[in-house]
């Protein structure tokens, strides 16, 4: 069916299926730091490189039932996302910082997936960060502080879950308490097998109970806060897609339990606090193609299906133009690595040279990952600028690297990062988060509960309406 008969299926069995009985199998996927401009630039840029004026629609922006949410939490007009996570979870506002707590951070309160569980679901929880960060934490954990990584990792064995997909614990030994349980041992002891990577999934997941899927070990020694970019992405690392479609395998063992799966794309965020726009947009894609998965499960099952596709906040100010009136996305395509995994290239020719780089080396390096002097030119003015930071940085001195929330980059790659945003005619206002609207879209049973412009803390309820959980109380 060309491009799965898109429009013309929705037009004849969503309808339908929007007023059929309750969701059985239900997705909720979270774009950490996916405002409207990260999808409509996303959008634009796949248009662009076509050489079209316009859109090129992701496939989550073409489900029948769209509108926006605000996101402040309880305490700030600009949520973090352990607050913002905890509103999607629960429908609790609480403070900056705390994850499934009320605002006294000390009340727990149940996410929409602890009411599915208790009301028989199996249930799943997936991200491309580590499991234990805020967004997926605020599903099955209750700590105060959002960097409690090791309780929070404890809590998350407690609350049970059938599937956990990230790239690794932040914390599988207590900083604080070397006698407190090493994560990796709970494993066992809480009936989980733990995979490393999607092929050593396949291999255990059909004599596994509960599963853990993390990235190889090799990996998660270079990093093990995420998994790779989906622009720096080699063959053997594990993707936001694979995660789904593994979380999809593992809970469709007992289809008559119905399930519920929360997937996010919690690097798009970390893209935007960098300003990085190339890579955000592949993020935004990657994380469509995760949501294609679910779709195709949802072309099986119309009338049980129900699939949410929110974001937690806003992540860098995005703006689509920054005075002229055109836009110039296509050139974001030859960039080919992100800021992050530049600053690597560079580390390694600082190894090699004995921290002492020739501005010749350089210019290669700037022509292969971002296309100057090759495909994309630079005016006079953008090459001194390079050429400046290479003076000041690349002969020799000790460098203070530019920081961002989660990265520190070489300022040569922050400048080479800059131009080309500046050539693309794309702004940022911050590399913090702002309070702007997040895009909600729906499909599937019940998807009409999701109109009108909501609230964050709306979406779980909604949810649990549309699948019929009842929702427990505070513990």
């Amino acid at each position: 069916m060309a491009k799965r008969g898109f429009l013309a299926f929705i037009l004849s069995v969503t309808v339908f299926a929007a007023y059929a009985g309750s969701a059985k199998y239900v997705f909720f996927f979270i774009g950490d730091g996916m405002g409207l401009n990260q999808v409509l630039g996303t959008e634009m840029f796949r248009a662009a490189i076509t050489g079209q004026t316009g859109i090129k629609p992701l496939l989550f922006t073409q489900f029948p039932v769209t509108t926006v949410a605000t996101t402040y939490s309880a305490t700030n007009g600009v949520t973090d996302s352990a607050a913002a996570g905890t509103a999607l979870a629960t429908g609790h506002k609480t403070k900056n910082g705390a994850v499934g707590v009320l605002e006294d951070l000390q009340t727990p309160v149940n996410s929409v997936a602890v009411w599915a569980k208790n009301r028989g679901c199996r249930v799943g929880i997936a991200t491309s960060v580590s499991i234990d960060h805020a967004t997926p934490a605020a599903f099955y954990a209750h700590e105060s502080g959002r960097n409690n990584y090791h309780a929070i990792g404890c809590d998350l064995y407690e609350a049970g879950f059938d599937f956990y997909a990230g790239s690794d614990f932040l914390e599988p030994v207590s900083k604080d308490n070397t006698s407190k349980p090493n994560l990796y041992d709970q494993a066992e002891e809480y009936g989980y097998t733990l995979a490393r990577g999607y092929d050593d999934y396949l291999r255990k997941s059909k004599e596994a109970d509960k599963m853990i899927l993390f990235q190889p070990e090799a990996a998660s020694k270079t990093d093990r806060n995420t998994i790779p970019y989906a622009i720096d992405r080699g063959k053997d690392d594990l993707t936001l897609p694979q995660m789904t479609r593994s979380a999809i395998d593992f809970l469709s063992k007992d289809l008559s339990k119905g399930f519920f799966l929360m997937v996010e794309g919690g690097k798009i965020d970390m893209a935007c606090h960098s300003n990085d726009a190339a890579t955000a947009f592949r993020e935004v894609e990657d994380f469509d193609e995760a949501i294609k998965i679910a779709y195709d499960f949802y072309l099986l099952y119309p009338e049980e299906t129900l699939i949410v596709v929110t974001a937690d906040h806003e992540t860098g100010g995005l703006a689509l133009g920054t005075g002229a009136y055109t836009l110039h996305l296509q050139v974001l395509e030859n960039q080919r690595v992100s800021e992050n995994k530049f600053t690597r290239v560079v580390n390694e020719l600082r190894k090699e040279t004995g921290n002492r780089v020739e501005w010749d080396t350089i210019r290669q390096a700037l022509r292969e990952n971002f296309g100057f002097w090759d495909t994309l030119q630079l005016t006079q003015r953008q090459e001194k600028r390079l050429k400046d930071v290479y003076e000041k940085t690349m002969k020799g001195q000790n460098t203070r690297l530019e920081k961002s929330e989660y990265a520190q980059n070489e300022p040569i790659a922050a400048e080479a990062k800059r131009i080309i945003n500046e050539i693309a005619t794309l702004g940022w206002t911050s590399g913090g988060h702002s309070a702007g609207y997040v895009p909600v879209y729906a499909i599937g049973a019940g998807a009409t509960l999701f109109t009108g412009r909501l609230d964050n803390t709306q979406i779980p309820l909604k949810i649990a309406e549309a699948a019929e959980y009842k929702k427990t109380p505070t513990e």
